[in-house]
């Protein structure tokens, strides 16, 4: 049985919104800060399509309004379940601009759990786009994305360990790793609660889902170095690794 769900979220991001529309509104933008690999046609009408491990999902284009309102929905599934995004973009002196999020539509039998996923995933993923706009701006970020099982051990844990983070990792905690084949990654945390942590170096925003199930990755890469493709099989490597045994650092 459906359920309809609504959840509003607004931010002040430090960017004007015509930067605010790139980010939100365009493939590239959107891939430097949200989920997978993204596609959008620039009209009304037109297909926005995302892609996330293989998982490709469109969606219809229902308004097109640059630097103001930008707006899609998903197909009808047969039992009855559609996802609706809407994004209003106003402008502030000083060359901020309020970003409001409302996301609808359509849940299915297990609506309650899904629906507290996505309430506490949005400030989340508004406080990367904000982390984009003021630490990247002008840049286009490059996704990176793998997923793990956790072998017998608690994944924050292991995470942690191997990120170079005390066990009660918070904001403001420095992290390093140095990955076979890749760059290290030495950065700070911006974002750390019971289901991810999130750390910014100076070329990328990386992100460590660890709240139950599978552990996922989703990193925005700025550095123009390693291939996509390569960047993905490293960190996939890493990944499984970290998660593999107890007591590995993946350093």
């Amino acid at each position: 049985m459906t359920h309809p769900f609504e959840i509003e979220q607004e931010i002040v991001l430090p960017a004007d919104p015509e930067q605010v529309w790139e980010a939100i509104a365009t493939g590239p933008g959107i891939e430097s800060w949200f989920m997978g690999r993204n596609e959008v046609e620039p009209r009304e009408g037109g297909i926005a399509a995302m892609d996330v491990g293989g998982h490709r999902e469109e969606a219809v284009i229902t308004a097109y309004e640059p630097a103001k309102r930008f707006a899609t929905r998903t197909g009808t599934a047969d039992d009855g379940r559609f996802m609706a995004f809407e994004y209003l973009i106003e402008g502030r002196e000083g060359g901020s601009t309020v970003l409001r999020v409302v996301h609808s539509g359509m849940l299915g039998d297990d609506w309650q759990d899904e629906y507290d996923a996505l309430r506490r995933g949005w400030p989340f993923h508004l406080h990367t786009l904000r982390e984009y706009l003021a630490h990247f701006p002008g840049r286009t970020g490059r996704p990176v994305f793998a997923v793990a099982q956790a072998a017998g051990q608690p994944a924050r844990s292991a995470l942690a360990r191997a990120l170079s983070l005390p066990t009660a990792a918070a904001v403001g905690d420095r992290a390093h790793v140095e990955p076979a084949g890749l760059p290290p990654l030495d950065g700070e945390l911006t974002w750390s609660d019971e289901e991810r942590f999130e750390i910014r170096t100076a070329d990328g925003l990386y992100t460590f889902h660890h709240g139950g199930g599978p552990v996922l990755m989703f990193h925005h890469l700025f550095d123009g170095g390693v291939a996509s493709a390569a960047a993905e099989a490293g960190w996939q490597r890493w990944l499984t690794d970290v998660l593999a045994a107890p007591g590995r650092t993946g350093h």
